[in-house]
């Protein structure tokens, strides 16, 4: 295996786990990070997908406690129960559309621009639920993942959905669309966290599985690499997303994924670099 490749999939494992539960967007950043480092190609689609199995495997350790809870309760435990059903209403909507749509997605959408303009707008979404947050004055609706309908799972199951369009963030779509439908800030990345978890390994899964003519016995190193740097960058990353909601707004991300997304079109529009498909 090529040593280049290898430094070029942990880079690429890195980001995957910075970017994957800040509201940023994981996917947005792997297509930007990909076409500067010409890690580009049908294969790489597959790697920068499979990689977020890492991401996910620190969000299960970090939280192994209260999913170990669950699973050992969904016999007796109602609150165990409500919980998993909830976590399946939630995932359904993303997983029917991705199901769906996938492939028409990524023809047309996966490139710089498209994932720069999602950037954008999905920034100034932020910054619109944090100012409609501060004009409430009030306490959350729901201050906890366990005081959750399964009407509450299923909007934010609906607002997840728009994550399928690269560049938008799953974790931004999943946070900003609890704290719409009144759910407390940490309440809100909680959730996400755990939704995370079967949309993330069920996309792992089925891109395996789909794209298994395109992979090799020779490609185990560069996918593991990945993987490996994909859970440390997101272990580091979890904990200290989880301090900083304690005291601070998204909106610090909803700057940065502006600022960064005109960036983005400012070199692809003039030039300064050749952004690969």
């Amino acid at each position: 295996m090529d040593s280049l490749l290898i430094i070029k999939s942990i880079i690429m494992g890195i980001v995957e786990g910075l970017t994957e539960f800040l509201p940023i967007s994981s996917t947005g950043h792997l297509i930007l990070a990909g076409s500067l480092l010409n890690f580009v190609g049908d294969k790489m689609k597959v790697f920068e997908i499979v990689i977020q199995a890492g991401a996910i495997f620190a969000v299960m350790w970090e939280y192994r406690a209260p999913i170990a809870r669950v699973l050992g309760g969904l016999g007796s435990d109602p609150k165990a129960q409500r919980f998993m059903v909830n976590l399946i209403v939630a995932f359904m909507p993303a997983a029917i559309l991705g199901f769906l749509f996938n492939k028409k997605i990524k023809a047309v959408l996966f490139a710089p621009v498209p994932v720069a303009l999602a950037f954008i707008i999905g920034g100034f979404v932020i910054m619109w639920v944090e100012r409609r947050a501060r004009a409430q004055q009030g306490a959350a609706r729901i201050e906890t993942v366990d005081d959750m309908t399964m009407v509450d799972a299923f909007k934010i199951g609906c607002a997840q959905a728009f994550a399928l369009i690269p560049g938008t963030s799953r974790s931004g779509a999943t946070i900003m669309g609890g704290m719409l439908f009144g759910l407390s800030r940490k309440a809100a990345t909680e959730f996400s966290f755990f939704l995370a978890i079967p949309t993330l390994l069920a996309a792992t899964v089925y891109s395996l599985y789909k794209e298994r003519a395109l992979l090799s016995a020779a490609d185990v190193p560069m996918f593991a690499a990945g993987t490996i740097a994909a859970f440390l960058s997101a272990f580091l990353c979890v904990r200290w997303l989880l301090r900083y909601i304690s005291s601070h707004t998204f909106n610090a991300f909803a700057w940065y994924r502006i600022v960064f997304g005109l960036l983005i079109l400012l070199t692809a529009f003039t030039g300064w670099v050749t952004w690969a498909d």
